[in-house]
């Protein structure tokens, strides 16, 4: 690099402490309430609509964000949905559930749907497609419930 160029290089700006905390701040009130989103019912088959053609189950207007129509959804498997940290599934034809990505044991992220388990890449841990439940850990408790609504072919978060 010549000598002009050095001096036309400019440091990065620095970033100040109080951005860096709001931002943390944000993280974790996002991840507390992924997280509680789906706590309030603890029985397995109250996460979601197991209607295809149903009314939206008891939550009734199931007025939350569009996921995937329910042929999008394999039988006996699932898709995971990143950006809105929610697992689908469908354990049987017709009836389907959603959970968390984030992993009970360090707060990974789910990341894959296969032969009826859903995987943690982080440190291995797989959930039945079922019910959430632990199959193999190092995982000691089951993925947290989600609220999906299942109108005619449409998959929405409740």
């Amino acid at each position: 690099m010549s000598s002009e160029s050095l001096q036309r290089a400019q440091p990065a700006p620095a970033i100040c402490r109080r951005t860096i905390l709001a931002a943390l701040g944000a993280a974790g009130a996002t991840a507390a309430l992924t997280a509680c989103g789906g706590s309030d019912d603890s029985s397995s088959g109250s996460s979601g609509s197991s209607e295809p053609s149903g009314s939206g189950g008891a939550g009734g207007s199931g007025g939350g964000e569009a996921l995937a129509k329910t042929s999008e959804i394999p039988e006996g498997g699932g898709k995971v949905f990143a950006d809105q940290k929610v697992v689908v599934t469908q354990p049987t034809a017709g009836e389907f559930k959603a959970f968390s990505t984030t992993c009970p044991h360090q707060q990974q992220q789910v990341n894959a749907v296969d032969n009826g388990l859903i995987t943690c890449p982080a440190h291995g841990s797989q959930f039945s497609v079922t019910d959430g439940s632990v199959e193999k850990g190092p995982a000691t408790s089951a993925l947290a419930a989600a609220n999906i609504t299942v109108k005619g072919d449409s998959i929405t978060l409740a």
